[in-house]
């Protein structure tokens, strides 16, 4: 059992340290435990502003990142949100986190701020603090171009203008095509004057026990191709699920307005791929290659590839803001080169849109017209945010500021201050749906998801507490759900339902754990591999053995460490809320119930262990 390499770096004054740690459960395993604990000791008692030089930005590999282990990729990054105020972060794959452990470190932690822009080397064991004077003021594909020319494959972080000018929801950049996206984690490393962190690794990551864990990544592989959901997940990757929120008219239609797309599944679902793929992206020890690739048709980067067609950008861009399916690859591209995240771009456009529509917004406030489905409009408002110019200064920060700054918070669609993803609880409750309310990142569908989920039904029950299973009844049984009394519980195989808060908090831990390890959280895996398997993953890997009940137990603890992180900085009860539209009759739907929710949050506390009012007791992990 080797110790954890932490690799601090102190920019003020350029003081580089490493410290070996203990490697024990679950503080000290890595990824999102590891985060979760490093935030919770150094800003816990501390009411800071995220953009401030005493918050910390810490990149964690999984425990079996850059292992071989199957979708073994992930990297959680994690701040004092600049956003939300809350827990930031963030969780991105390709090779970053590998090649960080192939470093020599387990953990990445910048400190305080650099008296002037600088970017940072990791060199296998070498670390370097350089001037980056160059570099400030490019967009993410300049500097990347600028960096591959000097470091020739090496694995990139790094900020576009928008972290430069503290958006509050900049992205950071995983090297071209993909992000660290969500809770404004580019807008801390740019307040660091951070530009990119370079990373080349030749070393290797090793087993505890080789021959073991070779068994068990072949164990695993079996498991994931078993699966009911690799088939059309590595065909069409996460677009295949598009249609089926067009089908519950469960789309975020016009900022959430309620109003049904014709055709959505036509227009953007997976008939999209057969048109405008031109080849496939994985990360490191995934052969799903769900990323799909496309060409830029103009600009100064017609055709060269973009990673596009994901579900989230997609519904963003042509659902809540009406664009066309090319015109969000254009979109795409603006986000990726500036650097934002997609989620929180589209929704801040959107409510723009909106309140132009409505007349709440002139061409006098805008500089513009914001028609719907606008593409040249759209853009040019990305722009704008990104550079905090015109109307842009005010929406760069985030949609609950910037819609109470403009005298209208009703239009603002979030929770928490984190702009909500492409679920309209309306017309679809979910784990998914539902999640969003105890996350602890605020509005966002990837901390909660059920690993069984159905998108063939959509059931709604009067108390709002059950989501459809049906499906076989063997996918119940082999279901990897420990103690075997919680699985009896959680499903009602008579009426073939699930019981949501048990399974939003198991969905919660599972996650957890998988970003505690650096597993990908998509279907097939998400749906195949549990803690039995993973306890005995561990193991082999690290020597470090945890019964799969206690496994789980560690991530219910990193949930509950978090919500008491949020709780010191100022989470509220009151703020597990949808926005009040979704409290109000459109365009046929039926509006959710205050008091169902409310019903189902105490539930959620109560087998959460929390009390009333959500704050977690102390347990024993």
């Amino acid at each position: 059992m080797k110790p954890l390499a932490i690799l601090d770096i102190y920019l003020g004054s350029g003081r580089i340290h490493v410290t070996m740690s203990k490697q024990e459960a679950p503080s000290g395993l890595g990824g999102m435990g590891l985060n979760a604990a490093t935030l919770h000791q150094d800003l816990h008692s501390s009411r800071m502003d995220a953009l401030s030089p005493d918050n910390i930005l810490v990149f964690s590999p999984g425990v079996l990142t850059g292992s071989g282990f199957p979708t073994a990729a992930r990297t959680e990054v994690s701040a004092l949100s600049p956003l939300t105020g809350l827990f930031g972060t963030s969780n991105s794959g390709l090779f970053f986190g590998g090649d960080l452990k192939r470093a020599g470190f387990d953990s990445l932690i910048l400190r305080e701020r650099a008296p002037h822009p600088v970017y940072i080397t990791i060199l296998d064991r070498e670390v370097s603090i350089h001037p980056a004077h160059e570099l400030w003021g490019k967009d993410s594909w300049e500097a990347i171009t600028w960096l591959e020319g000097r470091y020739p494959k090496a694995s990139l972080a790094l900020i576009g203008t928008a972290g430069e000018n503290q958006v509050r929801f900049a992205s950071i950049q995983n090297h071209r095509h993909d992000a660290w996206g969500r809770t404004g984690l580019g807008a801390v490393m740019g307040s660091k004057n951070v530009k990119a962190v370079v990373i080349k690794g030749s070393g290797k990551v090793r087993a505890h026990d080789k021959d073991s864990f070779h068994e068990i990544r072949q164990e695993a592989t079996r498991a994931i191709r078993a699966s009911r959901y690799y088939d059309p997940f590595k065909k069409y990757g996460t677009l295949g699920a598009s249609p089926a929120y067009g089908k519950f008219n469960a789309l975020p239609t016009r900022n959430f307005s309620g109003a049904h797309i014709p055709d959505w599944s036509k227009k953007f679902g997976q008939n999209l791929l057969k048109t405008h793929v031109t080849a496939r992206m994985a990360c490191e020890s995934c052969w799903i290659a769900c990323g799909h690739m496309v060409r830029i048709a103009e600009g100064i980067y017609a055709g060269q590839a973009l990673k596009a067609l994901e579900i989230s950008p997609t519904i963003t861009f042509c659902a809540q803001c009406g664009l066309t399916a090319t015109d969000s690859f254009r979109a795409t591209e603006f986000c990726q080169r500036f650097g934002m995240d997609m989620l929180s771009a589209g929704s801040c456009a959107a409510m723009a849109f909106q309140l132009y529509e409505e007349k709440k917004l002139t061409v006098k406030d805008t500089g513009y017209p914001l028609p719907w489905g606008d593409v040249h409009a759209f853009c040019r408002l990305l722009e704008d945010m990104a550079l905090r110019r015109g109307i842009g200064r005010i929406l760069a920060d985030g949609t609950a500021r910037a819609a109470a700054a403009l005298g209208y918070p009703e239009y603002a669609m979030h929770v928490r201050k984190l702009e909500m993803p492409m679920i309209d609880p309306r017309g679809r409750w979910s784990s998914y749906s539902f999640g969003m309310l105890t996350n602890i990142r605020g509005g966002d569908h990837l901390r909660c998801r059920n690993p069984f989920e159905n998108l063939k039904e959509n059931i709604r029950t009067g108390d709002g507490l059950w989501e459809a299973f049906l499906l076989p009844e063997e996918e119940y049984h082999k279901a990897d759900i420990v103690p075997e009394t919680l699985r009896a519980d959680m499903f009602d195989l008579e009426q073939s339902r699930v019981y949501l808060p048990l399974m939003v908090r198991w969905s919660e831990d599972l996650i957890t754990l998988f970003n505690t390890l650096g597993i990908c959280i998509r279907p097939p895996i998400l749906n195949s591999l549990g803690p039995t398997l993973l306890s005995r993953a561990l193991n082999s890997f690290t020597g470090i053995f945890l019964p799969p009940e206690q496994l789980m137990m560690t991530a219910a603890t990193s949930w509950d460490t978090i919500r008491r992180f949020n709780l010191s900085h100022g989470d509220t009860p009151d703020a597990a809320r949808f926005p009040h539209r979704f409290f109000l009759p459109c365009h046929g739907k039926t509006p959710l119930d205050e008091e169902n929710i409310h019903t189902a949050l105490q539930a959620y506390y109560r087998v959460r262990g929390w009390d009333s009012l959500g704050t977690p007791r102390r347990r024993d992990s």
